[in-house]
């Protein structure tokens, strides 16, 4: 069996997966983000939001980074 990896549009999405569906295609089990992830986000969000001053601007910091 072959495995293929598609990046569909947004508004697409739906529609596409009911197609896929119907078509009777096996569809892999989408991410899902445990709850423990999903609160380190939303502390890092909170003292972002208390403390903006920790934050870097990326026009500032972008070249900094090495992207291959």
């Amino acid at each position: 069996m072959k495995e293929v990896t598609l990046k569909i549009p947004e508004n697409r999405l739906t529609f596409f997966m009911e197609l896929v569906e119907q078509l009777g295609f096996e569809v892999a089990g989408e991410l899902e983000i445990s709850e423990e992830h999903k609160a380190i986000v939303r502390d890092r969000i909170k003292i972002s939001d208390e403390i903006p001053e920790r934050l870097l601007d990326w026009e500032q910091v972008q070249d900094n980074f090495q992207l291959d």
